[in-house]
C-alpha cells in the first residue's frame, strides 16, 4: 500500500489494456484463480451487478487471471449463457504470471495460482490504496470492495476518517486534538468523536 501499482500492457477479452489507460480514474484490480470455478464464478456476478455503482464512483474493474484470453472469452459466454449476466470489464490473461508476480500476489517460488484471490484498489494517481487477499474457497464480498472505494474517496475529500461498517451518509471521525488543551476542550470522547460532513 502507499506505491505506484506496477506498470502492464496486456491482453484482455476488450482488446489490449495498459494501467496507464486507467490514469485520472479509480480502478479495482482483481485476480481470480481460475475461470469456470464455482466461487470465481459467484464473484464475476457479483461484480458485473455492481458494475453501475462502481462507474458511479468513477471507478473502473478490471479482472486477471493466468488463463488464456480464450478461455475468459468461453467462460464470459457461459456465464451469459447460464445466468444471464453479461460481464461488462475486461479480463487480463497473466499465463507467464507476469502481472501477479509484478503485484506479489505470489510466493516467490509459485508454479500456479491456485490460491490467489487479491484485490488491488488503485488510487487515479496510479498509487496503491488498499489491498486484500483471500483463499481458494472463500470468496469475496464486492460490496465491501465498493464500501472501502466510497470511504476513500470521501476520506481523500474531507481529510476525514471513516467509522467501522461507514457508508456514504454516515457520520465519520473527526481527527483527534494534538494538544492538552484541545483534549480538555473536546471533552471526555475526544478521541473517537463523530459528526457530520
Amino acid at each position: 500500500m502507499g506505491d505506484a501499482a506496477p506498470a502492464f500492457r496486456a491482453r484482455t477479452t476488450m482488446g489490449l489494456r495498459t494501467l496507464g489507460a486507467y490514469r485520472g480514474r479509480w480502478l479495482v484490480l482483481f485476480s481470480h484463480p481460475a475461470d469456470f470455478t464455482p466461487v470465481c464464478t459467484s464473484e464475476f456476478i457479483a461484480f458485473a451487478q455492481a458494475h453501475a455503482a462502481f462507474q458511479a464512483l468513477g471507478c473502473d474493474l478490471l479482472a486477471l487471471s493466468v488463463d488464456s484470453l480464450s478461455s475468459h472469452l468461453a467462460w464470459q459466454q457461459s456465464i451469459a449463457q447460464h445466468f444471464g449476466v453479461r460481464i461488462p470489464f475486461p479480463i487480463v490473461e497473466d499465463p507467464g504470471m507476469g502481472i501477479a508476480r509484478a503485484y506479489g500476489m505470489l510466493p516467490a517460488g509459485a508454479t500456479s495460482t491456485a490460491t490467489v484471490r487479491t484485490t488491488f484498489v488503485i488510487d487515479p494517481e496510479g498509487i496503491v490504496r488498499a489491498l486484500t487477499a483471500y483463499p481458494l474457497t472463500v470468496g469475496r464480498s464486492v460490496a465491501e470492495i465498493l464500501r472501502l472505494v466510497g470511504a476513500l474517496q470521501a476520506s481523500d475529500a474531507a481529510d476525514i476518517s471513516t467509522p467501522e461498517g461507514w457508508r456514504p451518509g454516515d457520520p465519520v471521525l473527526t481527527h483527534p486534538p494534538m494538544t492538552g488543551d484541545e483534549v480538555g476542550a473536546c471533552g471526555a470522547d475526544w478521541y473517537h468523536r463523530l459528526e457530520r460532513l
